[in-house]
């Protein structure tokens, strides 16, 4: 140790912090885990900030102004203190962590504020490390690694040019001084001691809160989630993360929250029920502190008012029964938001019938409207009709027949509105409503929005078509709502879920719930940041304002429903469900539990419809898809007859992930060019759409152009009188990404534009400049033409160029030309060139939507490769040559010559085959053994052929990769010749597709296409009868059928491709064995059917023989399969490793016999002498006989 007093200072200090660092770790992990029980604890808290973590990405560099912990808060004095930080004293940078608010809110006005601002004229002689203080303990505890920056950054006694200071959002105030001092310490006119001295004491004060929390005087609070569906478990998963709850009680809970472990448990003794009274003596006995409801039909039926009136000091999350009206009467809702202005569609309310269906008489026959139920219905009483004669039987179905009962007394008529719907949740007071990431969710039963409507199928969030302006301003609505809820003397307390609708005319409100959303809760709240339970307690405490509710930066959720098959209709319960564990195990990955039940063995059984959620997040909302679909992938229904059960959709999310292009628009004169763009736009040739369009000029006609796009589009003039370039550029970057602008578009923008705007748009912004750059740049209009002209140019044109910080120096993405006429002036020359600016637009607009495609071989395609490949693979083809064709390659087609193989057009039937390889394919890309299935992707066209009494003329292939790798290809094509040569084919033709959007690298598809030819009075099965006998051909092995099961049965086995093969010692590995190619049966055939031997055959491939040999029975013939041959010893490990018995096992694989011949007894020596001449085994396998039902039967054992 330095006996330095400084550096023993800091040692001690370090030391102290990690003694403090250890003890809230140990703390906290016993906090986590209270219950006396011993179940594991399976809650899962879904990218959680690591406790106390090193901030290795916390950078403090030269002039940087580094925020912390600030979440969506952006405080008027702090975004004042930053932009006179940067304008006078010259702060280049402004780094937020975890403090996502402050770059809208900074780059708006009056701040006008880049995060970024390398041009600044001054450079401070300090940075800025500002701290917000947090607003509670748990928020203190689960980020104390910033705390602990702060106190090291401060106590550290080497960086003297380090300003730290710290904010309090409870006060609005600096600590320890004003921001005039925090100013002044960073130009290095005052003593940064003050600030140093009071943030020690600010966070000392914390520590002690902590130390009081982590004791043993700390809360320990009971919460009784009410509820038995995935929505509850997902509350109950957030709740307990809370370190003031020690226990959390479902009632009555699912299967899910069964085992969950932990803090959370389901009550005992309530029977499934969770009525009132059952609710209210739980809370007695428990000792609970809040009740958190989670379905309506409790909220309806006043529990929260009971809660109050025999339990006052518990408090209860949820509206009372006057709040829950919003949701249990559509037309008293509809009136609240006509009465207050709130957008919603135009409608009626009906109590009687005949009234209701003249009002849709007296309709327009194109005003489609939508009937609803008024009451409760269980998210099945909105009706969508599109004719008036549909709508008029939806008021009869809701009104006169009582589809949904009582809910039916009253009917909403209201117009059918288009656009995006979003799932809008909001926290509320009473007071005021916080709003959570829009959701958006599906309810169709079946992919691409098809089937029935279902109580939701999967969900995600961030909901990207709800731009940060539209959040604001649904967020104002939750909060208008709220306020005149409580003006009416009914508070609303709870969470708000608006049901939006995103019309042309702007958000427009189709419904409220009283409660959170079932799948919606499964995607918002593990993206929530902030102790969910401290946000409940502040909503019941009418304190929501002094929370910070925080939602975790650049994260997305989505969650998949994984329903019973046949729902939402007639479907099956009592299935175990397997995989749970599996797909738990995935980190970022967690199953909630809707219907779900523990049976008396502890098995998880499906109960109910929609079953599980599983939820993934990630830092994109593909990544997060991506999670749920591998963790759907382990789960299974399962019945027992081992069907399997379960159904999910495979499209969840597929709008948004590929969602348009949002462009932003800057423009100074008429934006001509634009035209293009928008046609573009409009017809879909272009997948984008402009959503916002700016000027510097308040009369410019590129305004009236965007006013034209309707009203969802952001049009603004802003102006730059007394404002920097910078801080122009700052406002117009505002109103950008408010629109949620994604790519920028200059036309006619007559401004130069900061490094900090082309800092942050960088490879975003493009621009169109009058020229073929790099000629005449940093011109503008007609002195550029004028300038080509006098340099006697002959061609000119535009050019579409990234915006960058030299003045028309950026990458050139799109160049147009034209010619220069003798005679032409700058007018003329302008008109030329103004005219392929916007198709100029459009293409480079194509590229980025693209992936900035430039070529062929930038979207991963190779041209040269393909052509390398058919210079490979050309041997190998002509070597299929036979009567017929040349087998020759190049040309758009390959042509066969049926006379020059020997048969008559007048009496030939032609015979198509086509089939693939199966997942065989998935063992040959894995072990990078290609040479065999192409002669299997042969053998299962032409075996098939053969059956019908063909002979294979030619072959086709098709061959599909993401990455075409010219010996890989090669491999695969030598294959499929050595097939056709096999089966005396010619190889005439084939398609090399590479697709890199379609496959991951190493992956590839084949597809096979055969063409046979037979005489018409030769044409199989011919005359098959009883009496007829059976002989079998071996197969080569599993040929290329049942490899799903196979390689489920290798992994059970703990076994991969390169495994020494336990069925073959004369086999190297796994993969060698089963990569035995498929036999091809037409050597060995065809003298079978030219000498008449053969009645009927049968190809063994997937079903086995039970199910490929009746093909070609006729009705009341049976087939008697007296003399199977042993079980090859591939087949005996398969039956061994799977547990199938006889019967399933031939019908999987072909168990040794891979094609069945069918021979009358007076031709079964010839036939026998035939296939011995030709090399054949054979095997007596039975006979046929006169008989119904089953046609095949088993006599004899394998």
């Amino acid at each position: 140790l330095s006996l330095d007093p400084i550096c023993m200072r800091q040692k001690v200090y370090h030391l102290v912090l990690f003694i403090f660092a250890t003890t809230l770790l140990s703390h906290s992990s016993c906090f986590g885990n209270q219950n006396t029980n011993k179940s594991v604890d399976r809650t899962k808290v879904l990218i959680t900030p690591s406790l106390l973590s090193t901030n290795q990405n916390i950078e403090t560099a030269m002039s940087t102004a580094t925020l912390i912990g600030f979440g969506s808060r952006a405080p008027t004095e702090v975004l004042e203190l930053l932009s006179k930080a940067v304008n006078e004293c010259g702060i280049k940078t402004i780094a937020p962590n975890r403090s996502q608010g402050f770059e809208v809110a900074l780059s708006g006005a009056p701040y006008r504020t880049f995060l970024g601002n390398p041009a600044t004229e001054k450079t401070a002689a300090s940075s800025l490390l500002l701290y917000c203080l947090p607003t509670s303990v748990t928020e203190y505890l689960g980020f104390a690694s910033e705390a602990s920056l702060v106190r090291s950054k401060i106590l550290s006694f080497t960086d003297e040019s380090l300003v730290v200071a710290i904010f309090d959002p409870t006060t609005n105030a600096f600590v320890g001084g004003s921001a005039a001092d925090i100013l002044a310490t960073i130009s290095g006119s005052s003593s940064k001691n003050n600030f140093a001295a009071a943030s020690l004491g600010a966070l000392a004060q914390l520590d002690a809160l902590a130390a009081a929390q982590l004791g043993s005087s700390g809360r320990s609070d009971v919460v009784i989630v009410v509820g038995a569906g995935g929505r509850e478990h997902a509350i109950a998963v957030a709740l307990a993360q809370s370190p003031l709850i020690s226990k959390i009680i479902c009632c009555p809970g699912n299967g899910g929250t069964a085992v969950e472990g932990g803090k959370i448990s389901n009550a005992e003794g309530v029977n499934g029920k969770q009525d009132n009274d059952t609710v209210i003596s739980l809370v007695k006995r428990v000792g609970a502190h809040m009740v958190v409801v989670g379905p309506e039909a409790p909220l309806v039926d006043g529990l929260v008012d009971e809660l109050k009136v025999q339990c006052p000091a518990v408090r209860a999350f949820g509206p009372t029964k006057a709040g829950a009206e919003l949701e249990a009467s559509k037309a008293f809702t509809k009136d609240f938001l006509q009465e207050h202005g709130i957008p919603t569609a135009k409608y009626r309310n009906f109590t009687d019938a005949a009234e209701a269906i003249a009002y849709v008489e007296s309709l327009d026959e194109n005003d489609r409207q939508v009937v609803k139920a008024s009451g409760l219905a269980a998210g099945k009483g909105v009706l969508l009709p599109t004719t008036k004669e549909e709508t008029i039987a939806a008021v009869k179905e809701i009104m006169s027949d009582k589809a949904f009962g009582t809910a039916g007394d009253t009917c909403v008529i209201e117009s059918f509105m288009t656009g995006p719907e979003a799932s809008c949740l909001a926290f509320c007071d009473g007071k005021t409503a916080v709003l959570m990431p829009a959701a958006q969710d599906h309810k169709r039963a079946l992919d691409n929005d098809e089937g029935l409507n279902t109580g939701g199928m999967g969900a995600y969030a961030p909901a990207p078509c709800v731009t940060p302006d539209l959040q604001k301003e649904i967020e104002a609505m939750c909060i208008k709502t709220v306020e005149k809820m409580a003006e009416r003397g009914t508070p609303y307390v709870g969470v708000l879920y608006a049901g939006m609708m995103l019309t042309p005319n702007g958000p427009s409100c189709l419904e409220f719930n009283c409660r959170f959303g079932d799948p919606e809760t499964q995607v918002v709240l593990p993206l929530l940041e902030t102790d969910l339970y401290e946000v409940f307690c502040a909503c019941c405490d009418g304190t929501l304002s002094s929370v910070d509710v925080r939602f975790k930066e650049n994260t997305a959720a989505a969650t998949v429903v994984c329903a019973a098959k046949g729902y939402p209709e007639t479907y099956p319960k009592g299935m175990a469900i397997n995989g749970l564990q599996a797909a738990n195990d995935i980190s970022s990955v967690k199953v909630y539990h809707a219907g779900t039940k523990l049976d008396t063995e502890g098995v998880s059984r499906c109960s109910g419809g929609r079953v599980l959620a599983v939820t993934g997040v990630g830092p994109s909302l593909k990544e997060a898809l991506g999670a749920a679909y591998e963790g759907v992938g382990k789960i299974s229904f399962t019945g027992n007859d081992g069907e399997l059960l379960m159904h999910h959709r495979k499209d969840i999310a597929k709008g948004a992930i590929g969602k348009k292009l949002r462009i932003g628009v800057l423009g100074s004169t008429r934006g001509t060019a634009l035209i293009p763009v928008i046609e573009a736009c409009k017809s879909g040739a272009l997948h984008a759409e402009i959503v916002a369009v700016v000027s510097n000029k308040s009369d410019a006609p590129i305004l009236d152009k965007g006013n034209a796009l309707g009203p969802t589009v952001t049009v603004k003039a802003l102006s730059s009188k007394g404002l920097s370039r910078q801080q122009f550029d700052a406002e117009c970057t505002s109103v950008l990404l408010g629109a949620g602008v994604d790519y920028v578009l200059l036309v006619g923008y007559m401004r130069i534009l900061s490094t900090p705007f082309t800092d942050f748009w960088s490879g975003r912004c493009v621009n169109v400049h009058p020229s073929l750059l790099p000629k005449h740049a940093g011109g503008m209009d007609l002195a550029v033409h004028q300038a080509v002209i006098d340099a006697k140019e002959t061609e000119s044109g535009c050019t579409i160029h990234e915006v960058t910080e030299a003045v028309d120096g950026g990458p050139i993405i799109v160049q147009k030309t034209v010619q220069v006429a003798s005679g032409e002036t700058a007018e003329s020359l302008k008109a030329k060139v103004q005219a392929l600016e916007g198709p100029a637009f459009v293409e480079a607009i194509e590229r980025y939507c693209r992936g900035n495609v430039i070529s062929y071989a930038d979207a991963g395609v190779s041209i040269d490769a393909g052509n390398a490949l058919v210079e490979v693979i050309k041997p190998a083809c002509k070597s299929t040559r036979r009567p017929g064709c040349d087998a020759d390659l190049g040309g758009f087609g390959g042509l066969f010559d049926l006379a020059a193989a020997g048969y008559s057009s007048a009496n030939t039937v032609l015979i198509g085959a086509t089939d693939g390889v199966g997942t065989k394919l998935r063992i040959a890309q894995a072990t990078k053994n290609h040479d065999f299935v192409g002669i299997d992707l042969v053998a299962m066209c032409v075996n098939d052929l053969i059956v019908a009494g063909g002979e294979p003329l030619f072959f086709l292939d098709y061959y599909a990769t993401g990455s075409l790798e010219i010996e890989e290809a090669a491999a695969v094509v030598r294959g499929i010749a050595e097939g056709c040569r096999q089966s005396n084919c010619g190889l005439i033709g084939g398609e090399t597709a590479e697709m890199p959007s379609m496959y991951a690298p190493g992956d590839y598809d084949l597809a096979g296409f055969s063409v046979g030819a037979v005489d018409r009075d030769c044409i199989l099965p011919k005359d098959v009868g009883a009496g007829d006998v059976l002989l079998g051909l071996p197969s080569s092995g599993i040929h290329s059928n049942g490899f799903s099961l196979v390689r489920k049965l290798l992994e059970k086995e703990k076994l991969d491709y390169s495994s020494p093969c336990p069925w073959d010692s004369s086999s190297a590995t796994v993969g060698d064995s089963l990569l035995t190619p498929t036999k091809i049966y037409v050597k060995s055939c065809m003298p079978l059917l030219k000498n008449k031997c053969l009645h009927g055959m049968a190809h063994i491939t997937g079903g086995g023989l039970l199910e490929n040999l009746p093909r070609v029975l006729p009705k009341g013939v049976v087939a008697e399969i007296t003399g199977h041959p042993p079980l090859p010893a591939v087949f005996k490990w398969m039956q061994q490793a799977s547990g199938l018995d006889d019967h399933e096992l031939l019908r999987t694989f072909n168990c040794g016999i891979g094609m069945v011949l069918i021979v009358k007894a007076d031709k079964v020596e010839e036939t026998k002498s035939l296939l011995a001449s030709s090399g054949s085994v054979v095997y007596d396998l039975g006979h046929l006989v006169a008989g119904e039902g089953e046609q095949v039967i088993m006599k004899s054992t394998l």
